[in-house]
Protein backbone atom coordinates (compact mmCIF):
# COMPACT_ATOMS: atom_id res chain seq x y z
CA UNK A 1 0.00 0.00 0.00
CA UNK A 2 1.33 3.47 -0.92
CA UNK A 3 -0.91 5.42 1.47
CA UNK A 4 -0.95 3.67 5.08
CA UNK A 5 -0.80 6.78 7.12
CA UNK A 6 -3.21 7.21 10.08
CA UNK A 7 -4.17 10.57 9.98
CA UNK A 8 -6.77 11.25 8.55
CA UNK A 9 -6.96 14.81 5.44
CA UNK A 10 -8.50 18.48 5.69
CA UNK A 11 -11.13 16.97 3.90
CA UNK A 12 -12.31 13.74 5.95
CA UNK A 13 -11.63 15.95 8.87
CA UNK A 14 -14.25 18.48 7.27
CA UNK A 15 -16.38 15.98 6.65
CA UNK A 16 -16.70 14.34 9.97
CA UNK A 17 -16.99 17.58 11.38
CA UNK A 18 -20.30 18.61 9.03
CA UNK A 19 -22.25 15.04 9.61
CA UNK A 20 -21.51 16.00 13.32
CA UNK A 21 -23.27 19.10 12.64
CA UNK A 22 -26.04 17.84 10.89
CA UNK A 23 -26.95 15.62 13.25
CA UNK A 24 -26.71 17.48 16.52
CA UNK A 25 -29.85 19.09 14.91
CA UNK A 26 -31.57 16.12 15.98
CA UNK A 27 -32.17 16.30 19.63
CA UNK A 28 -31.49 13.63 22.41
CA UNK A 29 -35.21 13.99 22.68
CA UNK A 30 -35.77 13.03 19.31
CA UNK A 31 -33.91 9.48 19.48
CA UNK A 32 -35.24 8.97 22.95
CA UNK A 33 -39.35 9.26 21.76
CA UNK A 34 -38.77 7.27 18.39
CA UNK A 35 -37.07 4.68 21.28
CA UNK A 36 -40.24 4.61 23.32
CA UNK A 37 -42.23 4.35 19.64
CA UNK A 38 -40.13 2.10 18.65
CA UNK A 39 -40.47 4.41 15.43
CA UNK A 40 -38.07 4.62 12.25
CA UNK A 41 -35.99 8.04 11.95
CA UNK A 42 -37.94 9.65 8.82
CA UNK A 43 -36.55 12.91 9.47
CA UNK A 44 -33.04 11.73 9.90
CA UNK A 45 -32.62 9.67 7.26
CA UNK A 46 -34.48 12.12 4.67
CA UNK A 47 -32.05 15.07 6.27
CA UNK A 48 -28.93 12.82 5.78
CA UNK A 49 -30.16 11.87 2.27
CA UNK A 50 -30.69 15.35 1.12
CA UNK A 51 -27.24 16.09 1.99
CA UNK A 52 -25.81 13.06 -0.20
CA UNK A 53 -24.15 11.48 3.45
CA UNK A 54 -25.98 8.11 2.32
CA UNK A 55 -25.06 7.90 -1.19
CA UNK A 56 -21.53 8.62 -0.30
CA UNK A 57 -20.42 4.97 -1.89
CA UNK A 58 -22.24 5.53 -5.28
CA UNK A 59 -19.75 6.60 -8.20
CA UNK A 60 -20.46 9.73 -9.72
CA UNK A 61 -21.63 8.30 -13.01
CA UNK A 62 -24.38 6.92 -10.96
CA UNK A 63 -25.39 9.65 -8.57
CA UNK A 64 -23.04 9.51 -5.99
CA UNK A 65 -19.96 11.51 -4.66
CA UNK A 66 -18.07 8.44 -5.49
CA UNK A 67 -16.04 8.40 -1.75
CA UNK A 68 -14.46 5.57 -0.36
CA UNK A 69 -15.29 3.07 2.62
CA UNK A 70 -13.09 5.39 4.99
CA UNK A 71 -15.38 8.04 4.02
CA UNK A 72 -18.16 5.74 4.38
CA UNK A 73 -17.13 4.75 7.54
CA UNK A 74 -16.35 8.57 9.01
CA UNK A 75 -19.97 9.04 8.24
CA UNK A 76 -21.79 6.26 10.18
CA UNK A 77 -18.95 7.16 12.97
CA UNK A 78 -19.89 10.54 13.50
CA UNK A 79 -24.09 9.68 13.42
CA UNK A 80 -23.01 7.33 16.60
CA UNK A 81 -20.44 9.77 18.15
CA UNK A 82 -23.22 12.49 18.25
CA UNK A 83 -25.43 10.68 19.60
CA UNK A 84 -27.93 9.04 17.05
CA UNK A 85 -28.38 5.21 16.19
CA UNK A 86 -26.76 4.62 11.85
CA UNK A 87 -28.44 1.30 11.50
CA UNK A 88 -30.47 2.26 8.82
CA UNK A 89 -27.32 4.28 7.14
CA UNK A 90 -25.04 1.94 7.11
CA UNK A 91 -27.55 -0.80 6.08
CA UNK A 92 -28.18 0.95 2.69
CA UNK A 93 -24.08 1.65 2.73
CA UNK A 94 -23.04 -2.07 2.24
CA UNK A 95 -26.10 -3.73 0.60
CA UNK A 96 -25.48 -1.49 -2.06
CA UNK A 97 -22.46 -3.00 -2.73
CA UNK A 98 -23.69 -5.89 -4.07
CA UNK A 99 -25.41 -4.25 -6.76
CA UNK A 100 -22.58 -2.00 -6.98
CA UNK A 101 -20.03 -4.67 -7.56
CA UNK A 102 -21.77 -7.84 -9.21
CA UNK A 103 -25.28 -6.19 -10.47
CA UNK A 104 -25.29 -5.96 -14.51
CA UNK A 105 -25.30 -2.31 -16.17
CA UNK A 106 -28.40 -2.44 -16.90
CA UNK A 107 -29.38 -2.62 -13.11
CA UNK A 108 -26.86 -0.09 -12.24
CA UNK A 109 -28.00 2.25 -13.93
CA UNK A 110 -31.52 1.59 -13.18
CA UNK A 111 -31.58 1.61 -9.18
CA UNK A 112 -28.23 3.51 -8.42
CA UNK A 113 -29.07 6.75 -9.09
CA UNK A 114 -32.36 6.92 -7.11
CA UNK A 115 -31.24 5.42 -4.30
CA UNK A 116 -28.65 8.01 -4.76
CA UNK A 117 -31.31 10.95 -4.44
CA UNK A 118 -33.75 8.92 -2.15
CA UNK A 119 -36.60 8.51 -5.16
CA UNK A 120 -35.81 4.24 -3.63
CA UNK A 121 -34.76 3.15 -0.58
CA UNK A 122 -32.53 0.09 -0.23
CA UNK A 123 -32.73 -0.70 3.27
CA UNK A 124 -33.70 -4.03 4.16
CA UNK A 125 -31.20 -7.55 3.57
CA UNK A 126 -33.04 -10.62 3.51
CA UNK A 127 -30.40 -13.32 5.06
CA UNK A 128 -31.11 -14.71 8.50
CA UNK A 129 -33.16 -17.48 8.93
CA UNK A 130 -35.00 -19.22 12.15
CA UNK A 131 -32.98 -22.73 11.08
CA UNK A 132 -30.23 -21.51 9.97
CA UNK A 133 -28.60 -18.52 12.31
CA UNK A 134 -25.22 -17.70 10.79
CA UNK A 135 -24.43 -20.91 8.99
CA UNK A 136 -26.13 -19.30 5.75
CA UNK A 137 -25.14 -21.96 3.29
CA UNK A 138 -27.94 -24.16 5.32
CA UNK A 139 -30.49 -21.74 3.90
CA UNK A 140 -33.97 -23.19 3.61
CA UNK A 141 -36.20 -20.23 1.71
CA UNK A 142 -36.41 -21.46 -2.06
CA UNK A 143 -36.56 -19.15 -5.43
CA UNK A 144 -37.54 -21.78 -8.17
CA UNK A 145 -37.49 -20.76 -11.63
CA UNK A 146 -40.69 -20.56 -13.53
CA UNK A 147 -40.35 -19.30 -17.18
CA UNK A 148 -39.43 -15.39 -16.58
CA UNK A 149 -40.24 -15.22 -12.83
CA UNK A 150 -39.08 -16.71 -9.38
CA UNK A 151 -41.54 -18.75 -7.04
CA UNK A 152 -40.02 -17.77 -3.74
CA UNK A 153 -41.48 -19.80 -0.36
CA UNK A 154 -39.70 -19.86 3.13
CA UNK A 155 -38.90 -17.63 6.62
CA UNK A 156 -36.72 -15.07 7.23
CA UNK A 157 -36.12 -13.92 11.12
CA UNK A 158 -34.35 -10.39 12.30
CA UNK A 159 -34.91 -8.40 8.90
CA UNK A 160 -34.77 -4.94 9.95
CA UNK A 161 -36.44 -1.96 7.64
CA UNK A 162 -38.60 -4.19 5.32
CA UNK A 163 -41.49 -1.80 5.91
CA UNK A 164 -39.44 1.24 5.38
CA UNK A 165 -38.16 0.31 2.06
CA UNK A 166 -38.62 0.06 -1.54
CA UNK A 167 -36.30 -2.66 -2.24
CA UNK A 168 -34.76 -5.69 -0.61
CA UNK A 169 -31.49 -8.13 -1.36
CA UNK A 170 -33.22 -11.34 -0.98
CA UNK A 171 -30.47 -14.42 -0.03
CA UNK A 172 -32.71 -17.29 -1.34
CA UNK A 173 -31.75 -21.21 -2.48
CA UNK A 174 -32.05 -22.02 -6.38
CA UNK A 175 -30.60 -25.36 -6.44
CA UNK A 176 -31.37 -27.87 -3.49
CA UNK A 177 -28.92 -29.21 -1.13
CA UNK A 178 -28.97 -32.28 -2.35
CA UNK A 179 -27.78 -31.55 -6.35
CA UNK A 180 -24.44 -29.60 -4.68
CA UNK A 181 -21.06 -30.79 -5.27
CA UNK A 182 -19.95 -27.53 -3.19
CA UNK A 183 -22.34 -26.50 -0.23
CA UNK A 184 -21.48 -22.83 -0.70
CA UNK A 185 -22.81 -23.09 -4.37
CA UNK A 186 -26.95 -22.64 -5.39
CA UNK A 187 -27.89 -19.99 -3.44
CA UNK A 188 -28.46 -16.60 -5.57
CA UNK A 189 -29.18 -12.56 -4.52
CA UNK A 190 -32.02 -11.21 -6.10
CA UNK A 191 -32.64 -7.51 -5.87
CA UNK A 192 -36.81 -7.62 -5.08
CA UNK A 193 -38.92 -4.73 -5.54
CA UNK A 194 -41.18 -4.97 -2.36
CA UNK A 195 -43.72 -1.93 -3.05
CA UNK A 196 -47.04 -4.13 -2.67
CA UNK A 197 -45.54 -7.54 -3.57
CA UNK A 198 -48.12 -10.22 -3.06
CA UNK A 199 -46.98 -13.24 -1.22
CA UNK A 200 -44.97 -11.73 1.68
CA UNK A 201 -46.13 -11.26 4.77
CA UNK A 202 -44.00 -9.05 7.10
CA UNK A 203 -44.46 -9.43 11.15
CA UNK A 204 -43.14 -6.71 13.13
CA UNK A 205 -40.79 -7.81 16.38
CA UNK A 206 -40.35 -5.48 19.59
CA UNK A 207 -36.65 -6.08 19.95
CA UNK A 208 -33.99 -4.78 22.56
CA UNK A 209 -33.51 -2.12 20.25
CA UNK A 210 -35.05 0.47 18.05
CA UNK A 211 -34.17 -1.39 14.95
CA UNK A 212 -37.48 -2.06 12.54
CA UNK A 213 -37.07 -5.76 13.37
CA UNK A 214 -39.18 -8.27 11.59
CA UNK A 215 -39.77 -11.73 10.34
CA UNK A 216 -41.00 -12.42 7.05
CA UNK A 217 -43.08 -15.04 5.05
CA UNK A 218 -42.64 -15.88 1.51
CA UNK A 219 -45.63 -17.62 0.09
CA UNK A 220 -45.36 -18.28 -3.23
CA UNK A 221 -44.00 -14.59 -4.20
CA UNK A 222 -43.07 -14.30 -7.51
CA UNK A 223 -40.26 -12.27 -8.58
CA UNK A 224 -39.21 -11.31 -12.03
CA UNK A 225 -35.99 -13.20 -13.44
CA UNK A 226 -34.35 -9.84 -14.25
CA UNK A 227 -34.50 -9.29 -10.32
CA UNK A 228 -31.29 -11.60 -10.02
CA UNK A 229 -28.42 -10.54 -9.38
CA UNK A 230 -25.20 -11.99 -11.41
CA UNK A 231 -25.02 -15.55 -11.88
CA UNK A 232 -27.57 -17.58 -10.40
CA UNK A 233 -26.13 -20.09 -7.58
CA UNK A 234 -23.49 -17.87 -6.88
CA UNK A 235 -25.09 -15.75 -4.45
CA UNK A 236 -23.33 -16.69 -1.11
CA UNK A 237 -19.69 -15.66 -2.92
CA UNK A 238 -21.66 -12.27 -3.90
CA UNK A 239 -23.02 -11.58 -0.09
CA UNK A 240 -19.26 -12.54 1.00
CA UNK A 241 -17.67 -10.36 -1.04
CA UNK A 242 -19.52 -7.29 0.39
CA UNK A 243 -18.71 -8.60 4.50
CA UNK A 244 -15.50 -6.90 4.50
CA UNK A 245 -17.22 -3.51 3.89
CA UNK A 246 -20.23 -4.49 6.07
CA UNK A 247 -17.48 -5.15 8.40
CA UNK A 248 -15.38 -1.78 8.22
CA UNK A 249 -18.80 0.22 8.57
CA UNK A 250 -19.91 -1.64 11.63
CA UNK A 251 -17.03 -1.10 13.20
CA UNK A 252 -17.31 2.52 13.09
CA UNK A 253 -20.74 2.57 14.27
CA UNK A 254 -19.04 1.24 17.35
CA UNK A 255 -16.41 3.75 17.17
CA UNK A 256 -19.14 6.06 17.38
CA UNK A 257 -20.68 4.68 20.24
CA UNK A 258 -17.53 4.55 22.16
CA UNK A 259 -16.81 7.88 21.71
CA UNK A 260 -20.23 9.03 22.78
CA UNK A 261 -19.89 6.96 25.96
CA UNK A 262 -16.49 8.14 27.34
CA UNK A 263 -17.34 11.80 26.53
CA UNK A 264 -20.89 11.37 28.21
CA UNK A 265 -18.06 9.47 31.20
CA UNK A 266 -15.96 11.99 31.43
CA UNK A 267 -17.90 15.16 31.56
CA UNK A 268 -20.70 13.35 34.51
CA UNK A 269 -17.50 12.46 36.46
CA UNK A 270 -16.45 16.28 36.84
CA UNK A 271 -19.82 17.40 37.42
CA UNK A 272 -20.76 14.68 40.25
CA UNK A 273 -19.39 15.82 43.67
CA UNK A 274 -19.68 13.08 46.25
CA UNK A 275 -17.94 13.07 49.53
CA UNK A 276 -16.34 16.55 48.77
CA UNK A 277 -14.94 16.06 45.58
CA UNK A 278 -15.98 14.98 41.74
CA UNK A 279 -15.81 11.18 41.16
CA UNK A 280 -14.25 11.67 38.12
CA UNK A 281 -10.67 11.72 40.61
CA UNK A 282 -11.55 8.30 41.94
CA UNK A 283 -9.33 5.52 40.09
CA UNK A 284 -11.88 3.14 40.47
CA UNK A 285 -14.18 6.00 38.05
CA UNK A 286 -11.37 7.27 36.26
CA UNK A 287 -9.19 4.35 35.21
CA UNK A 288 -12.50 2.04 33.92
CA UNK A 289 -12.84 5.02 31.77
CA UNK A 290 -8.99 5.73 30.87
CA UNK A 291 -8.89 2.02 29.35
CA UNK A 292 -12.05 2.35 27.34
CA UNK A 293 -10.27 5.50 25.77
CA UNK A 294 -7.87 3.63 24.85
CA UNK A 295 -9.28 0.49 23.46
CA UNK A 296 -11.78 2.67 21.29
CA UNK A 297 -8.71 4.80 20.06
CA UNK A 298 -6.40 1.34 19.39
CA UNK A 299 -9.75 -0.38 17.30
CA UNK A 300 -9.92 3.33 15.57
CA UNK A 301 -6.19 2.39 13.77
CA UNK A 302 -7.43 -1.44 12.73
CA UNK A 303 -10.63 0.08 11.25
CA UNK A 304 -8.51 3.19 9.13
CA UNK A 305 -5.93 0.11 8.26
CA UNK A 306 -8.89 -1.93 7.09
CA UNK A 307 -11.11 0.44 5.12
CA UNK A 308 -7.03 2.05 3.70
CA UNK A 309 -6.74 -1.53 2.22
CA UNK A 310 -10.11 -1.93 0.78
CA UNK A 311 -9.67 1.30 -0.91
CA UNK A 312 -6.64 0.33 -2.40
CA UNK A 313 -7.94 -2.67 -3.56
CA UNK A 314 -5.87 -5.13 -1.16
CA UNK A 315 -7.26 -7.94 0.74
CA UNK A 316 -8.39 -6.79 4.20
CA UNK A 317 -10.14 -9.38 5.50
CA UNK A 318 -8.11 -9.84 8.65
CA UNK A 319 -8.37 -6.54 9.55
CA UNK A 320 -11.80 -5.41 8.36
CA UNK A 321 -13.12 -8.76 11.16
CA UNK A 322 -10.62 -7.24 13.58
CA UNK A 323 -11.62 -3.81 13.87
CA UNK A 324 -15.19 -5.22 13.57
CA UNK A 325 -14.32 -7.18 16.91
CA UNK A 326 -11.93 -4.89 18.66
CA UNK A 327 -14.58 -2.04 18.06
CA UNK A 328 -17.37 -3.76 19.05
CA UNK A 329 -15.66 -4.90 22.51
CA UNK A 330 -14.25 -1.07 22.91
CA UNK A 331 -17.82 0.11 22.75
CA UNK A 332 -18.81 -2.21 25.19
CA UNK A 333 -16.20 -1.80 27.68
CA UNK A 334 -17.25 2.07 26.92
CA UNK A 335 -20.72 1.56 27.77
CA UNK A 336 -20.30 -0.47 31.29
CA UNK A 337 -17.71 2.38 32.27
CA UNK A 338 -20.40 4.84 31.48
CA UNK A 339 -23.42 3.39 33.28
CA UNK A 340 -20.81 2.55 36.17
CA UNK A 341 -19.89 5.99 35.79
CA UNK A 342 -23.30 7.31 36.22
CA UNK A 343 -24.92 5.09 38.59
CA UNK A 344 -28.98 4.69 39.11
CA UNK A 345 -28.91 7.74 36.73
CA UNK A 346 -27.39 5.83 34.29
CA UNK A 347 -30.53 3.65 34.08
CA UNK A 348 -32.65 6.79 33.46
CA UNK A 349 -34.02 7.19 30.06
CA UNK A 350 -33.47 11.45 30.57
CA UNK A 351 -29.67 10.57 30.10
CA UNK A 352 -29.79 8.27 27.16
CA UNK A 353 -26.99 6.13 28.22
CA UNK A 354 -29.49 3.08 28.64
CA UNK A 355 -30.63 3.40 24.88
CA UNK A 356 -27.37 3.69 23.64
CA UNK A 357 -26.21 0.77 25.99
CA UNK A 358 -28.99 -1.50 24.36
CA UNK A 359 -27.65 -0.49 21.00
CA UNK A 360 -23.91 -0.56 21.19
CA UNK A 361 -24.20 -4.24 22.68
CA UNK A 362 -26.53 -5.62 19.60
CA UNK A 363 -22.44 -5.30 17.26
CA UNK A 364 -21.12 -8.10 19.61
CA UNK A 365 -23.44 -10.30 18.00
CA UNK A 366 -24.48 -8.58 14.87
CA UNK A 367 -24.52 -8.83 11.68
CA UNK A 368 -21.57 -11.59 13.07
CA UNK A 369 -20.65 -12.65 16.67
CA UNK A 370 -17.76 -11.77 17.69
CA UNK A 371 -16.87 -15.50 18.78
CA UNK A 372 -17.22 -16.72 14.57
CA UNK A 373 -14.63 -13.51 14.03
CA UNK A 374 -11.94 -15.41 16.66
CA UNK A 375 -12.44 -18.51 14.96
CA UNK A 376 -11.72 -16.76 11.43
CA UNK A 377 -8.70 -15.05 13.24
CA UNK A 378 -7.53 -18.83 14.90
CA UNK A 379 -8.26 -20.60 11.43
CA UNK A 380 -7.60 -18.03 8.66
CA UNK A 381 -5.00 -15.78 10.13
CA UNK A 382 -3.27 -18.10 12.33
CA UNK A 383 -3.54 -21.64 10.55
CA UNK A 384 -5.19 -22.83 13.37
CA UNK A 385 -7.33 -26.15 13.46
CA UNK A 386 -10.99 -24.95 12.36
CA UNK A 387 -13.08 -25.16 15.72
CA UNK A 388 -16.41 -25.92 13.59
Amino acid sequence: MKDMTFTLTDEQRALKAAVHDLCKQFRPEYWRELDAKREYPEAFVNALTKAGYLAALIPQEYGGPGLGILEGSLILEEINHSGGNAAACHAQMYIMGTLLRHGSEAQKKQYLPKIATGELRLQAFGVTEPNSGSDTTKLQTTAVRKGDRYAVNGQKIFISRVLQSDLMLLLARTTPVDQLKKKTDGLSVFLVDIRGIKGLEVRPLRMMMNHSTNALFFDNMEIPAETLIGEEGKGFHYILDGMNAERILVAADSLGDGRWFIEKAVAYSGQRVVFGKPIGANQGVQFPIAKAHMAVEAADLMRIKGARLFDGGEPCGPEANMAKYLAAEAAWEAANACIDCHGGYGYAEEYDVERKFREARLYKTAPINNNLILAYVGEHVLGMPRSY
